[in-house]
């Protein structure tokens, strides 16, 4: 070994980078809707780590940079989402199966869920108050809209209990009589509880968390997206979770018709409504209706932000 080798070895790495916050809640259990949790196993690295990373990646000219949390905002403010990869975050989360079911889209973890092939169903599930039966969406196929009136709540509540005792009551039955667990399980409601290690690094976790703490996402997993966010990855790796923050959780992306609209919006509002035509926001209907689509609805939104109305 050469002594300039030996130079190299001796200050080739730090120590093992922590984030004392987060060692402060590891395996802190963080309730979840109404039997459900989640806890921080283990994690690697931390804000430092994604600096680091990010001068291995673009060489000796980036030490130049201001500090570690403006490099940190121009990496997620461009787009250079590499370094966000070297920290990994790993959860024990309990979850009813039909938010799982969405949970488990995200492809980009590695996951291991409880068997009930190995073991018996967990002896839970997902119930709803009276005040929690929502009506379906009139304005998103795929979501909720307003609570329905208490007194029908009360009724589909009373339902759903008499439901999930006689499922557990057929599963243990068939358990009793020997059938597998495999098959005895296959008539077990969605609202049933399951557990998972999910592992995933930031850039995906960050991905993960714009999409599920959007006010569009069902509230179930919004709930649980709310407390990996604010309450885990905050005090994990705060640089990064305050851009994410600002750069893409409460940020607006403007699309290039968007931006043709918006300057058209300013210059005149009626040539403004005669392009939102032409560009499919909004259609004329038979009977003299004006339709706004989906486009439309969601640059109006984003005129909200901005205290502007849509020309329409």
């Amino acid at each position: 070994m050469t002594a300039e080798t030996a130079g190299r070895e001796d200050a080739r790495l730090p120590g093992r980078a922590s984030s004392q916050a987060l060692d402060d809640i590891l395996g802190k259990i963080f309730p979840v809707l109404d039997d459900g949790f989640i806890r921080v196993v283990d994690y690697m690295g931390n804000d430092a780590s994604i600096v680091q990373a990010a001068r291995v990646s673009y060489g000796e000219g980036t030490r130049k940079a201001s500090d570690d949390e403006h490099l940190i905002r121009y990496l997620m403010r461009h787009r250079h989402t590499t370094p966000f990869e070297m920290c990994e975050l790993k959860l024990h989360v309990r979850a009813p199966m039909d938010v799982w079911r969405q949970w488990i889209r995200h492809r980009t973890a590695s996951v291991n869920e409880y068997s009930t092939r190995y073991s018996l169903a967990i002896d839970a599930a997902r119930t709803l108050s009276p005040e929690e039966w929502r009506a379906q969406s009139t304005t998103n196929r795929q979501g909720s809209g307003e609570p329905l009136p208490t007194a029908v709540g009360e009724e589909l509540s009373r339902e759903e209990a008499a439901f999930h005792q006689q499922a557990r009551e057929l599963y243990l039955r068939r358990i009793e009589q020997g059938v597998s667990r495999e098959i005895a399980r296959k008539d077990l409601p969605l609202s049933t509880y399951t557990e998972a290690y999910w592992k995933c690094d930031l850039k995906n976790l960050l991905h993960f968390l714009a999409l599920r703490m959007e006010g569009a996402a069902q509230y179930e997993i919004r709930a649980y997206a709310d407390v990996i966010g604010r309450e885990i990855v905050a005090r994990w790796v705060p640089f990064a979770w305050r851009a994410f923050e600002d750069y893409q959780l409460h940020a607006a992306t403007w699309t290039a018709p968007d931006l043709q609209l918006l300057k058209a919006l300013l210059a005149s509002r009626e040539e403004a409504a005669a392009l939102a035509r032409e560009l499919g926001y909004v259609r004329d209907e038979a009977d003299g209706s004006l339709k706004v689509l989906r486009e439309g609805n969601e640059f109006a939104a984003k005129l909200e932000r901005i205290a502007l109305t849509p020309p329409w």
